[in-house]
This record gives C-alpha cells, structure tokens and sequence, in this order.
C-alpha cells in the first residue's frame, strides 16, 4: 500500500522531511566538491599524490570521532548543526583567495577543518534523528538517507566537473557553501524540544571513554560494528583491484566510472526497501544478509564477463550498506540520548577507520598478487563474517556444526541407562515408585548373585537356569528364596551386568510388556 512506502512515510512526517530535504541538500554540495577538490589540486600541482590528499585531509578527523563526538553531547543538536554549516558555508568561501600552488596550502586546511566539522555533524545529526523522527521510522529514514547520498554520488560529481570547467575551483565552493546555508535554514524549522544537556561529570578523555564503554558494553551492538568494521576493511581491498578489473576485461581505465555506477545503482535500490527489512528481519540478520549478497557480488567481479562484473558491482552496492544502515538504526534505538553523540562518533571511526587502512593494503596487494585471487579471498571472507554475525550469540554455530545437540542427546541416554527408559533422577528424600514385574525380578536376581561376594565366600560357577551356591559361612543350605515370579532365560541377565544393564536387556523382553 501506498501509506507503507518509505518515501511517504518519510515525507508525510513533517520533521522527518525538513530534515531528509535538508541532508539531500547538503550532501549533494559535499560530494560536487569531492571530485572537483583533487582536479583542482591535480591542475595547480601536477601532482598525482597532493590531488589524493584530498581525501585524506577529509577523512584524517575520522580518527578522532570519539572525542570529537562529546560536543555533540554537551550542547543541544539542533543549534550545533546549524551554526556547524553556516560556519562550513563561510569557510568554504575563503577558497577564492586560491589562485596558485603557492595557495594550496589553504586549500588543504579548509579541507581538514571541513572534515572536522562533518565528524562533529554526523553524531549530532543522529542524535537529532532519534529525538525528532518517530522511532518506527528509523530504520526508513536511514534507509532513505543511504539512497540520498549515494544518489547525490552519481549526479552531484558530474555537475561539479562541469561546473569547474566552465568557471573554475571557487565557483564549486561557492555552489557547496549555498548548499550548506540552504540547509541550515531548512534545519531551522524542524520542531525538536531538546532540553538543555547536563554537563557531563569528568573530563573530556573521562567522557570519551563513557561512550566507547557504553557501546562496547552491549553484545549485540559490538558485533555489528565489528562485522561492519570488517566488511568495510574488506571492500577497500575489493575496490582497490578496480583497475586491474578494467584492464583484464579490454577496456580504458576511464571505464572504471561504469563500475562505480552499477555500485551507485545497488546502493540507492537498497535504501528504498531498508524499512520493511529492518522491520522483518532486524538488524542482526539485516546486516549478515547484506554481507553474504555482497560476497557474492566480489565473487563475480573475478569472471572475465562485463554482464558478470556489473552484475556483481550492484550486488556489492546492494550488500554493503545493510550493515551500515542495521549499525547506526540500533545505535539509534538502544542507547540514551545523553550518550548518543560520543557511541554514535565511536561507531563511526570504528567503522570507516579500516575503509582507510584497507585501501592502503589493497594497493600493495593488488601489485603482489593476481587480481582474482585477491576477490576470491575476500569474497570467503566476507562469507565467515555474515556468518559470524548471523549465527554468534544465537546458538546457530552449535546447532550447525552439531556439538549443541550431542551433549543433550548423551544425558539423555545416560537417564535413560541409570534411571530407566523416560525416567528421571530421583530427588533428594523422595520416594519412587514401585519398579515394574521384570525389573524386580532382574534386580532380585542380581542380589543373588552378588550375595558370596557381600559375605567374604568364594564365589560358585552356577550353572545355566540354576541358582548360585549358598556361602560357605551360611547356616542353612537352602539358597534364600524370593518371592520374585520365575525368570525365563531370555530375561536372565549375565553375572557382570550390572542393575542398569540388566534394566535395559530386560526392557527388550517380551516379558516384560505381559508380565506373569
């Protein structure tokens, strides 16, 4: 039905569409400026390494997350996010002054100080989320969220590139800081009462640690963001063999932009039906399936086949924000609000610092070692992490590799051997029930034998069907009777049985189920 439609949904709550427009706004001058930074660094240098430093001065806050994430907890979010962009949308106007090599110096600050802005922005905007959008929307309004970005990837570098042609560096950071004032304003009319925040006991190294225990204390948290932490590791040594994927299929390296597309495709398509997933299966499981479609799409990429390798590029774009999407919704729902900007800023760096470390590993690899070999790993190991965190904590490891179900099955049988068939240990100070005809006659017969050992006397060799020997010591030649019905020789039990052994012969007689 309509109503259940994750744009909808989105978009009839008014405080979850300001601020979804807001962030659309806002991503879409973030990722123009992504590609048009290290153009203009490449133009003004010559320098294939200053124009990656881009990236890298973006990204390097990342490291910091959690303590820069305590601001978002000390002061109220929705200020916090609108003074953050219209600072962003005056710093980025300082880019004019940029004219040389001689000026890139400023250009590289502003970069930095930008991604140190964003880091203090993305746990804020969490924050904000949980308190202003209704709390069955959440899994929705990330789901969307993820679409909008990765949506803004495919359209926004190219208007940026187009844009830096025709006018130049200044005029995409100008285009960047209208998106930010844009959507500052726009924050400016969501209705968020927040109270003003307690000022957090301890220092700041005290504070950043009370986020980090607070998310590590929670096991269902600390498995996903230890799988989404992994998969992210693995997915930059994936990508990082784009170009030899290229190259091994015949075509230029400009070709490597049709790669990106078919992931930008699979991100966008999950984000519209994150909502009802989350909902039906949870995060745990929301995110393991995401993996495992997403070691099935690096599996493909080794084909030598452009179908196959695009095929398996949205399947990639379509597993890989399962768990990012699963990480910050539970974030989101299980931690208090006072603690939601330091745990959501730790879980970001924990996240996105190996998306760093692998790109790097993944660069040395792919010189060492044959592309597919390299996909094929990392496809296997993108399978053990699904399984890991779709299966750890649930009792799914036992029950498949069969060990939760052999302890039971040998109590039982033990029971069984010591207790008799469907019996159960007798308690402390509690009477049984009388044992059944063939039992009592088994066990009697068993006494009657034992008897020359319990008194001290050489024990006798009885015959077959004949009565043990009286004792040496014994008064009266006459064996002890027993008031026990005859025992036939199929229900006899040998002299070494003992109790147990002879209950479990005698269960088998047909005696026993028509006693005399």
């Amino acid at each position: 039905m309509t109503k259940n439609w994750t744009v909808t949904r989105i978009l009839r709550d008014r405080n979850a569409g300001l601020y979804f427009t807001g962030l659309v706004v806002s991503a879409f001058g973030t990722s123009a400026l992504g590609l048009a930074a290290g153009v203009w660094v490449k133009d003004l240098s010559g320098s294939n390494g200053l124009a990656a430093l881009c990236m890298f001065a973006v990204w390097a806050p990342t490291l910091c997350g959690p303590a820069l994430g305590t601001i978002a907890d000390r002061v109220r979010r929705k200020p916090l996010l609108i003074r953050t962009n219209l600072a962003l949308a005056a710093l980025l106007l300082t880019l004019f002054a940029v004219d040389s090599r001689a000026d890139l110096w400023l250009l590289f600050t502003v970069l930095l100080v930008y991604g140190t802005l964003v880091v203090v922005q993305d746990p804020a905007e969490s924050a904000l989320v949980a308190a202003v959008v209704d709390r069955d929307l959440l899994g929705d309004f990330n789901g969307l969220r993820m679409t909008a970005v990765e949506g803004m990837k495919l359209v926004a570098p190219l208007t940026g590139a187009g844009l830096y042609a025709a006018f130049g560096g200044p005029s995409v950071a100008c285009l960047d800081a209208a998106t930010f004032a844009l959507a500052a304003g726009l924050w400016l009319f969501v209705r968020a009462h927040e109270e003003r925040p307690q000022r957090p006991a301890g220092d700041w190294r005290a504070q950043t640690a009370e986020g980090v225990r607070e998310l590590w204390a929670r096991p269902g948290l600390r498995r996903l963001v230890v799988a989404g932490g992994t998969m992210m590791f693995l997915a930059s040594l994936s990508s990082s063999t784009n170009y030899a994927i290229v190259e091994s299929l015949g075509h230029a390296p400009a070709y490597t932009g049709v790669l990106y597309v078919a992931q930008g495709i699979g991100s966008v398509a999950v984000g519209l039906v994150s909502g009802p997933a989350l909902r039906r299966l949870g995060e745990r499981r929301f995110g393991a399936a995401g993996i495992a479609l997403a070691a099935v799409g690096v599996a493909a990429r080794a084909v030598p086949s452009d179908p196959a390798v695009l095929t398996g590029g949205t399947a990639v774009g379509l597993g890989l924000p399962c768990v990012l999407i699963a990480v910050f919704t539970a974030v989101q729902r299980e931690l208090p609000g006072p603690l939601l900007g330091r745990a959501t800023a730790t879980a970001n760096t924990l996240l996105f610092t190996p998306n760093v470390i692998g790109l790097a590993a993944g660069a040395a690899l792919v010189e060492l070692a044959d592309f597919r070999v390299v996909l094929m790993t990392v496809g296997l190991a993108l399978v053990s992490t699904g399984m890991w965190l779709g299966l750890v904590g649930t009792g799914g490891f036992s029950a498949l590799l069969g060990r939760g179900a052999a302890p039971a099955l040998f109590a039982r049988r033990a029971t069984r051997a010591l207790f008799g068939r469907g019996a159960s240990p007798r308690p402390p100070g509690k009477r049984t029930s009388p044992a059944p005809p063939g039992r009592r006659a088994a066990l009697a017969l068993c006494r009657r034998r034992a008897a020359p050992f319990t008194k001290g006397a050489s024990p006798a060799s009885p015959a077959k069907n004949t009565p043990p020997a009286p004792p040496a010591s014994s008064a009266s030649p006459t064996p002890p009777t027993s008031s026990a019905p005859p025992i036939s020789p199929a229900s006899a039990a040998s002299p070494d049985q003992s109790p147990a052994s002879a209950d479990r012969t005698s269960a088998k007689s047909p005696s026993d189920a028509n006693p005399a």
